[in-house]
């Protein structure tokens, strides 16, 4: 995909959740190619953040508000692309959201939140920007998925249902455009050094319950959480590195359809593979930090 398109144009790239994060490192990475035209969304609230971090529209880079779940807002967006740019080469779905919480701690507003943001808005945008993509016979849909989409943590159930539901849309999604020549692919990061831990949501019962020991999960919540912390302050991936690896599978001429991108990411997929089911079940339930002081006492 770095070739230029037919018509000698750029192609355009649509990231979201560029504002922060992931996405701004990706965002920059793709401004220091300057081969592309870009569409760079994030919240309207957040618009600010990309000339703090220093980046303006040019001829080449759009800035424009996009909050996923607002169907209004993707329209807007894909529309202006396909009527000004000869519509949207390659889609990168960034943004997202992730919730902590034991199944019992959530209610039904927040699992539908959690769904709305990871799985039902990507895959929206991916269906209005495919009929360009389908006319072009050519295009790319990189969806950033994550290590919870093959392997589920306590915790983080409602997480992992959003990136399984993506993660089994886009493998459908894999072989209906083929035809077309559209490459799909799912870039799936493990655990990253940098503070997005601090940006988990918790539901409403889940934050009641996490600094009470006299609740059942009070230990699940705070094993599980100190471990998550002390391990993306310890991993070498970077959000650098991850971003080298989106932009690498973007321009790949046949990129895969699943991407690990941390050496975590790999190390779990080849477990899952390669272990029996019920022993990979159980050496992961055994390595949960501090697992036998969950629970009621023994």
């Amino acid at each position: 995909m770095a070739r230029q398109r037919p018509d000698g144009e750029r192609p355009v790239v649509l990231l979201t959740g560029a504002s922060t994060g992931l996405g701004l490192v990706i965002a920059r990475q793709l401004l220091a190619r300057d081969r592309y035209r870009l569409i760079l969304t994030a919240r309207r609230e957040s618009l600010g953040r990309f000339a703090a971090s220093g980046i303006h529209e040019s001829r080449h880079v759009h800035l424009r508000p996009l909050d996923v779940t607002l169907p209004a807002e993707r329209e807007a967006v894909v529309a202006e692309a396909d009527a000004h740019w000869g519509g949207v080469d390659v889609l990168v779905n960034n943004a997202g959201v992730a919730y902590r919480a034991v199944v019992e701690h959530v209610r039904d507003d927040e699992r539908f939140a959690q769904l709305d943001i990871n799985f039902l808005s990507p895959m929206e945008l991916a269906r209005l920007c495919l009929p360009s993509m389908r006319e072009k016979r050519a295009g790319r849909i990189l969806n950033v998925s994550s290590v919870g989409g093959m392997m589920a943590m306590p915790t983080m159930s409602i997480y992992s249902a959003s990136k399984f539901a993506l993660e089994g849309a886009t493998e459908a999604l894999w072989y209906e455009v083929r035809p077309w020549n559209i490459h799909v692919s799912l870039v799936e990061p493990g655990f990253i050094n940098s503070s997005s831990f601090q940006n988990v949501r918790f539901t409403e019962l889940a934050k009641e319950a996490r600094d009470r020991p006299d609740v059942p999960y009070a230990a699940h919540y705070h094993f599980m959480g100190f471990f998550i912390e002390r391990v993306m302050q310890r991993v070498k991936a970077t959000p650098e590195r991850v971003a080298r690896k989106v932009l690498k599978t973007m321009e790949r001429r046949r990129p895969p359809l699943r991407v690990s991108a941390t050496l975590d990411a790999t190390a779990f997929s080849l477990l899952r593979r390669l272990l029996p089911r019920r022993l990979y079940h159980w050496l992961l339930y055994r390595n949960l930090p501090n697992v036998r002081s969950w629970g009621p006492p023994r």
